[in-house]
């Protein structure tokens, strides 16, 4: 399917079993699927989880728990089993069970009551830690230092670190699950920290890696070191074996009932055999803006498809210092869920502990699930409407990076994702390795965010795309270096760049800045649209030596560093240059667009406006397409567009707020009104329009394949859903 047609497509559906025949169906004129009776994991909307803590057996009040789910519409749950402690009556020696839990199940008791509420129910193990009983009867089970010593646990020192790739899990912990699925039957099981925490050095971990690579463990976190990177290649293989253990065990007890691994180190494997994943970014810590939980899911969407993610949303704070028993305000917990819900993830709270110290959040959770409950078939997606990949790369951060221009690698993402959020532009995430023509096919435009490191076949694949008519916009070293972060003589897009590799780099650069050319650039002059009057604006900080391979327009060009200080001396010592900082260039029926600045880091680190203007238009150019989405307004918006068997959905979400960049928030700020414009898939007409969460029918005016109304105001998030005739 060529980019151009992607429009017209109606379905994106993810299907198949677990290992080894998943596939995913595109189809235009296939009959409607029955979403009734999809598996489990396809229909269930609403999630709540309820982490036990080994007091709550006998002190907390399970009715009121089922009352709340009820309440709140919940249709699934995830509850804690086994692992660190039972909370049910286990037969497994050393499985310890909850001092306070008597002859009860507490478990089971919850269980039934989700049950008779129709929900779909996960049951909850924890592997990482155990007792002194374990350790002195299983000593080979316990996470060893460098040092050669039992490792404690870092927050309960009553505790040990079990070892994630040895017999722990591969053997004792395979027995508790064999048992929970025996003794309750649920749809899944899923594992918090299963995965380890650091280089083990136990007697299994130095046997079983010195087999796979014939090296000693590694005794660095260099990411770059040979012996860290065949260590992570190791690890990921045998927690890939693991994982593939429980669910065949799993799934034996119950043939469609999943394993399912959280933060599994690779996502490209997780999507490969992933039917269904809880993404666990449950709140923001730091500077962190609220659209990385839309990131987050973008990125696992890029390898999963339309295979459903749940959101685990934490109820109370995730800072540093671990306040579990904390409580979020309405508007942090509304926006980030937002967010999630907005890019495609399910929603799921967690609360940790049964016994509520502080209910604040509870009304607030409620009227989001019961938002949601109201708009489900509007939520019941089969496919992202967006002509603009983004490309995120886990080979570039684990291949490249180590000298001093090539720091903070991830502000190259985080820029260009903001520059897309700001103009609100509907997009996708694109993994790096999944460049073939099938899943390239929806975009018309493809971003490469100093995507270093690409192999000889990636960059063909890039090549194609252009030839197929598509665009490319890349900054800095983008395919300077090859798959194993080699650098290459010259960049690998050389040829479709323009451009060729001047031996060197630049920064950071002080005073130096874009000379900005209107004039005689009238073809290009969208690239500077709003910028007209600016002679020059401040420059990237770091940037390529590259020499133009032919003729190019010059709208953006380099003025080169001048001294600061003293201020007698603060004047440019060359007013112009032909030292182009933008190369743009026409390729057929597509746009190539590049920066050899780091505009993108740039931007993130400064966010200066015009940065994220310069950035913003020469994604328009590129595009050379009207975007399917187009939305005037105040303020930040982030904005996606999703089709559903009958419908499409429009989500507005209000970042506006001057704790974006650091919460929590402390209340929404509400948007005046917004003027949407939207383009219809082809062949479809729209039968009425409603604003979902405001509740209202609002009218709409058609021009060819496009319709536009008013949105008046938007507080945290508004659905706009489009019923078809």
């Amino acid at each position: 399917m060529k980019r151009r047609d992607f429009i017209q497509a109606s379905t994106i559906l993810g299907g198949g079993a677990l290992l080894g025949d998943i596939s995913f169906g595109m189809a235009s004129n296939q009959a409607k699927p029955n979403l009734e009776n999809l598996p489990w994991y396809n229909k269930t909307m609403r999630w709540a989880q309820l982490a036990f803590v080994e007091s709550d057996p006998g002190n907390y009040d399970p009715d009121f728990w089922l009352d709340y789910f009820k309440r709140i519409h919940a249709d699934g749950a995830l509850l804690s089993a086994g692992g660190v402690v039972a909370f049910y009556p286990t037969e497994i020696p050393l499985h310890h069970k909850s001092e306070w839990m008597g002859d009860e199940d507490t478990l089971g008791y919850l269980m039934e009551g989700c049950r008779k509420l129709g929900m779909t129910v996960i049951l909850r193990t924890d592997p990482h830690a155990a007792r002194q009983e374990v350790v002195d009867a299983h000593p080979d089970w316990i996470a060893v230092t460098a040092e050669g010593d039992k490792r404690q646990h870092w927050a309960n020192p009553d505790l040990f670190v079990t070892c994630a790739l040895g017999p722990y899990n591969f053997e004792f912990m395979t027995q508790v699950h064999s048992e929970i699925m025996g003794k309750y039957s649920p749809e899944a099981i899923f594992s918090n920290r299963w995965a380890g925490h650091g280089t083990c050095y136990c007697e299994h971990c130095q046997r079983n890696f010195k087999n796979f690579s014939g090296l000693d463990l590694p005794t660095t976190n260099d990411r770059l070191d040979p012996v860290v990177q065949a260590y992570n290649s190791w690890r990921v293989e045998r927690l890939r074996e693991l994982w593939f253990l429980w669910d065949e065990q799993i799934r034996a007890k119950k043939p469609e009932a999943r394993y399912i691994p959280n933060g599994f180190p690779d996502k490209l494997m997780t999507g490969k055999h992933s039917d269904f994943f809880f993404a666990d970014q449950q709140a923001r810590r730091g500077v962190i803006p609220p659209w990385s939980n839309g990131k987050h899911a973008k990125e696992l969407r890029a390898t999963m498809g339309m295979k459903t993610q749940v959101g685990i949303f934490s109820v109370g704070l995730e800072e540093q210092y671990r306040w579990k028993d904390s409580v979020q305000s309405d508007a942090e917990i509304s926006t980030w869920v937002a967010e999630g819900t907005a890019n495609g993830i399910l929603p799921c709270f967690v609360k940790f502990g049964g016994v509520i110290f502080d209910k604040r959040w509870m009304d607030g959770v409620a009227g989001l699930y019961q938002r949601y409950h109201k708009m489900e078939k509007y939520l019941k997606n089969t496919a992202p409407i967006a002509r603009v990949g983004m490309v995120y790369s886990e080979q570039t951060m684990r291949k490249y990076g180590g000298e001093a221009w090539q720091q903070n690698i991830h502000d190259h993402a985080y820029g260009m994702y903001h520059a897309l959020v700001e103009d609100r532009m509907p997009f996708e995430m694109v993994n790096d390795l999944l460049l073939d023509e099938e899943h390239l096919a929806p975009f018309k435009l493809l971003i490469l965010p100093n995507i270093a490191a690409l192999s000889d076949h990636q960059c063909t694949q890039i090549r194609r795309f252009v030839e197929d008519g598509g665009s490319v916009l890349a900054t800095y070293e983008t395919s300077l270096y090859d798959e194993e972060g080699n650098r290459r003589d010259d960049l690998g897009l050389a040829d479709l760049f323009g451009v060729t590799y001047d031996g060197g780099h630049e920064g950071p650069m002080q005073n130096s800045y874009l000379r900005l050319k209107v004039e005689g650039n009238r073809e290009y002059q969208p690239v500077l649209d709003g910028l007209e009057d600016a002679y020059r604006i401040i420059n990237a900080i770091h940037r390529l030596k590259v020499r133009p391979m032919g003729d190019f327009p010059d709208p953006v060009t380099l003025i080169p560093t001048y001294p600061d200080l003293p201020m007698e001396d603060v004047y440019p010592r060359e007013a112009e240059t032909d030292i182009r900082e933008l190369y743009l260039k026409q390729v057929g029926k597509g746009r190539v667009a590049y920066f050899p600045g780091d505009l993108d880091r740039s931007f993130w680190q400064i966010m200066n406006a015009d940065h994220g203007r310069l950035l913003r238009n020469t994604i328009r150019w590129a595009l050379e397409e009207e975007p399917v989405l187009k939305v005037k307004g105040p303020g930040i918006l982030d904005t996606t567009v999703w089709r559903q068997r009958d419908s499409m959905t429009v989500h507005l979400v209000n970042l506006t707020n001057p704790m974006m960049m650091k919460g929590p928030m402390r209340e929404l700020i509400p948007l005046g009104e917004q003027n949407v414009s939207l383009q219809l898939p082809k062949g479809q007409k729209a039968k009425n329009v409603k604003l979902m969460v405001s509740g209202k029918t609002v009218d709409y005016k058609v021009n060819g394949d496009r319709i536009s109304l008013v949105v008046p105001s938007i507080l945290d998030h508004e659905v706009v859903g489009v019923d078809f005739v």
